[in-house]
């Protein structure tokens, strides 16, 4: 692919993920061409359809929760501060709608791609090493797995309206205090 085609095509996904974010996967094509500062045709040359261009949102947004994984936990000596980090940078705003608009579409629409898929078990394989790492440094209670803190993100990022609505507009905050509980020395022995 040419430079400046590589360039149009990333300008027209990120801005695709800036306008699903704030409007939803239903935005109408022209304003996210027009965010892109490409034409219309120019979008459609390179997706035929919303489909393609919210699968390349997909794709695009998986790709960053990896690339952010590796950044938190490459900016950080512990993995817990790495595992705070990385959880916050999920839940803010921008990232979090985006979240919320692409939960709002059918599974296949974007997991069962391969790309998607691929890259989404690198950064659940990522994650779990982090967990397992802080669990090694004793930072991190032993009965907390990956899957735990994956369920934690959907809800509070894919599905905000099932939390309460003072909850739903804090999602860092309310994040950091159900980390806090996963401390190893929050643990408590069963009752």
């Amino acid at each position: 692919m040419r430079a400046d085609a590589r360039r149009n095509l990333d300008k027209i996904v990120t801005a695709a993920a800036e306008v699903v974010a704030e409007r939803g996967v239903n935005a109408p094509m022209e304003v996210i061409a027009k965010r892109a500062g490409v034409g219309v045709g120019t979008l459609y040359r390179r997706f035929p359809d919303r489909h393609a261009l919210i699968a390349a949102v997909g794709d695009h947004y998986v790709h960053t929760m990896a690339g952010a994984l590796d950044e938190a936990a490459a900016s950080t000596s512990d993995a817990w501060s790495a595992i705070r980090d990385f959880v916050a940078w999920v839940a803010e705003p921008g990232r979090a709608a985006l979240a919320t608009a692409l939960a709002e579409l059918p599974e296949e629409a974007i997991a069962d791609r391969e790309e998607f898929a691929r890259t989404r078990g690198r950064w659940v394989e990522q994650f779990d090493a982090l967990v397992r790492r802080a669990q090694a440094e004793g930072s991190m209670r032993a009965d907390v797995g990956v899957e735990d803190l994956i369920h934690l993100l959907n809800v509070f990022t894919c599905h905000p309206d099932r939390l309460p609505a003072p909850v739903a507009a804090s999602p860092v905050k309310y994040l950091g205090l159900m980390l806090d509980g996963m401390k190893a020395v929050a643990a408590t022995s069963p009752s």
